[in-house]
């Protein structure tokens, strides 16, 4: 039997802009340079947090999705996380490859595993149930509707994000939605899809 479940908020960050719930949020600077850009989403959430700034791009993107997500609303502690991306943490890998002849850099090695951003968003929020990262060519809302109606037949799962945070070459592709068993909006694979695909070009 399947569990009802329903997608509560969304959350898109691409191509200099970040919507929530399909809706553009005002006032942040835009800026080509990702680093830049990441900084002043931070800065427009008045966040104070400084470990964001130790972060590969990855993780921030994540991070300041799931800010935007949550939007102040503490996240209960039985909320799983389901991700995934094309490219796993290639562009953190990259970056390390490039120091490996001089200095190999710690802090970047850290980073060269996509669930790493996963337990930065599991610290933050203090989460204690399951997460897993997926990592597939595309984008597979059946993968996620099919994993997540698993999760919520277990009665520890409260809610759950799931969702893609995609980087490579400064090139990003972040959606997010929160799973809650309760809302308006049903979590099926056409909603999904509609939700991920409404600002593609």
């Amino acid at each position: 039997m399947k569990a009802g479940i329903f997608i509560k908020d969304s959350v898109v960050i691409r191509n200099g802009i970040v919507l929530k719930n399909g809706e553009e949020l005002d006032g942040i600077e835009t800026s080509k340079d990702l680093p830049e850009f990441l900084k002043n989403i931070f800065k427009y959430l008045n966040l104070k947090y400084p470990k964001f700034y130790k972060m590969d791009n990855l993780s921030k993107l994540a991070f300041l999705a799931m800010e935007i997500l949550y939007s102040g609303e503490k996240a209960d502690e039985e909320t799983a996380l389901v991700f995934g991306n094309s490219a796993s943490s290639l562009d953190t890998d990259e970056q390390y490859l490039k120091t490996i002849n001089e200095f190999p850099s710690p802090s970047l090695f850290v980073y060269t595993l996509p669930n790493i951003m996963l337990g930065e968003l599991s610290i933050r929020h203090q989460l204690k149930t399951e997460n897993i990262f997926f990592v597939q060519r595309n984008f597979d809302a059946a993968l996620f509707i099919s994993y997540i109606n698993d999760l919520f037949l277990r009665p520890n799962t409260n809610e759950a994000v799931c969702g893609w945070v995609d980087l490579h070459n400064s090139e990003y592709d972040v959606f997010l939605c929160r799973i809650t068993r309760s809302g308006q909006t049903l979590f099926n694979e056409e909603k999904l899809q509609k939700l991920y695909f409404a600002t593609h070009e």
